[in-house]
Formats: structure tokens, sequence, C-alpha cells
């Protein structure tokens, strides 16, 4: 058969296997990439960990801040309570921010000295009670505190040695020997002072229809008012007298006990004060704002009259004949017997 259609040779190609390429060596940098970015992370945790609260906040800080005010000066967006970084009405403008952890360190630090002050009349106070002989045999009577409207002097009553009379407000010797010692060392700051009148629970026999508690409580504490201006306290010093009754008894198991009866007195914080004279003008502006509705509208109202045009009179009508026999009964004279 090689002889009728010729020798024609047996070509085999055999393909050669090649194992790929590296692909030129891009996946050793994003292998770079990645470690030196685990390296950054695992550097800010470490230094997170290892910083100082007040590193932490100077840090935070530094990437609060805008950057143009990083660039062209001026209060930081932080401290201000504004939503829109920048603050303000423009963000433009440099004044965009308020500046707000100044004044409240201000106000804190103010707030703080004067405790500070509150806290050296105190001790004063004791130190007053303690060299006078007087004042030393009344020491279980007196209750000194720090609250949080200011010093508070406690006159406490007892069962063997009241301060008032009983069921009136004169102020037995003792109580006014007290008050007239305590009057002058209250100059000694500018703080307003306040008074309270507290009772027991013993009630008149006529309840709170006629002279009750109020108005003893009240009494009481006006009475000590005027015996600490007597003893030398500035007259002007005194912010607010009030009587209390015995909403408040200070032994709250026994409202009939002798300590429940009592006077206070409250050398008044600055912030205290603001309180209850921001309180006052609030009901003062209410009721000059209705005095003041009360007067407009009279005023309006005689406006109203003056320009009312005048009313015409009415016409006369002619009497009829019963109006003449009426006129003639009344000209006529009375009855003897008959019933004006």
């Amino acid at each position: 058969m090689s002889g009728e259609h010729g020798s024609h040779p047996i070509v085999v190609k055999r393909i050669k296997k090649s194992s790929a390429g590296h692909h030129g060596g891009s996946w050793k940098i994003a292998y770079a990439d990645f470690m030196t970015a685990m390296m950054a992370l695992f550097l800010v945790l470490w230094l997170l960990k290892a910083a100082q609260p007040k590193d932490l906040v100077q840090l935070a800080e530094y990437f609060r801040t805008p950057l143009k005010v990083a660039i062209a000066g001026g209060n930081r967006s932080s401290e201000s309570s504004s939503v829109i970084p920048g603050g303000g009405l423009d963000v433009t403008r440099q004044d965009a921010d308020v500046r707000k952890a100044p004044d409240d360190a201000a106000q804190k630090a103010k707030e703080r000295q004067e405790g500070e002050r509150l806290r050296a009349l105190k001790k004063r106070l004791e130190q007053i009670i303690e060299n006078n002989p007087v004042l030393r045999q009344f020491r279980p009577q007196l209750l000194l505190d720090i609250t949080s409207e200011g010093l508070r002097i406690q006159i406490l009553d007892t069962q063997n040695r009241p301060m008032f009379r009983t069921g009136s407000a004169a102020v037995e010797p003792y109580m006014r020997t007290i008050l007239r010692e305590i009057g002058p060392v209250l100059n000694e700051m500018p703080n307003k002072v306040s008074l309270s009148g507290h009772t027991d629970a013993a009630n008149y026999s006529n309840g709170e229809r006629t002279y009750s508690n109020w108005e003893l409580s009240s009494d009481r504490s006006n009475a000590s008012r005027r015996e600490l201006i007597a003893g030398g306290m500035n007259e002007g010093k005194v912010l607010r007298v009030i009587g209390l009754a015995a909403t408040m008894p200070l032994d709250k198991k026994d409202d009939l006990a002798p300590i429940n009866r009592r006077i206070s007195i409250v050398v008044l914080n600055q912030r205290a004060q603001s309180r209850i004279e921001a309180e006052n003008a609030s009901a003062a502006e209410v009721t000059v704002a209705a005095k003041a509705g009360e007067v407009g509208e009279e005023v309006q109202a005689g406006l109203a009259a003056a320009s009312a045009p005048p009313a015409k009179a009415a016409p006369a009508v002619s009497a009829g004949p019963a109006a003449a026999v009426q006129g003639n009964a009344a000209a006529a004279p009375a009855k003897p017997g008959s019933v004006q």
C-alpha cells in the first residue's frame, strides 16, 4: 500500500506544557501595602493604650479643628453647640463660634471661691459660739451646715427653753441674745439672707380659719429679722422672710417634737439668690402686665364712650284716654285707711 500511494512521513507534534509566570511581582507590592497598613493600625492602638486622657483630648481636638481655623486662626468649632461646622449664621464669620468652656470654668471657679467663703463664715460663727460663754450654753440649739442654697443657721426650740412665748411671736431674752450676736457676723459677706419660720403640727382651736401656724411662723420669722437688725445686721441684707408653718418638720417621725419649732437663717449663695430674684421678677412682670391690661381696657372703654354719638331724645307720645284716667287717679286724694 505504501507503494500505491507513495511514502508520506508522519509528523507528531508534541506541545510542551509550562507553568504560569509570576506576573511581574505585583503581588509583592500589594502585600507590602497590607503589612504597612497593619503596622500603622497596631501602632495607633498601642498609642491609644499608652496615651494619657489629656493627650487623647488634644488629639481629638486636632482632628475636629476645621482647615479654615487651622490656617487663619480663631475659635474652634468643637467649642460651639451648632451642628454646622463653624457655627453661627455664616461659617465665614470669625465670630461665628462662641467660647463657652472658659465661661463655664470661670463660673465654677467663682462658685468654688464662694463656697470657701461660706465655709470660712461657718467656722467663724462656730468660734464665736465657743468663745462666748452666753452662746456656748445654747450650742445644742444651734445647727450650722452647708446646703445647696448656702450657709444655713438653724435655731431650734426645746421643751425647757423655747425661743418664743407659747403661741406668740414675742422673743424670749436668750433668743434675742443669740440673734443679736449673729447679726453683725452676717455683714462679713455681701450675700443676701433668707429667713424662714417653722412650727410644730399643734393647731389653734379654730384651725386655719383665723390666726394659724402660717401667721405664727411668719410673725416669728419677721420678729427674728428685727432682732438681727437690732444687733447690727444691715437692713438691706434680707432678701426674703417667709413662714412655712409645719410643712417641713425636722423630726419627720414626730410632728409635735420641739425641734420642729425653729428659725432658719440662710446666707444665700449667688445661684440661689439669682433664682429667687428671677422668680420674683417673673411674678412682678406678670402682675405689672395684668395691671397694664386692666388700665388699657379702662382707657379704651373711656375713649369709646367719648367718641360715641350722643343718643337722640325719644319723641313725645300723646296721652290717650287711659293715660288721662291714670293721671286723674294719681291726682285724687287717698282715702282714709288706704294703703300708700
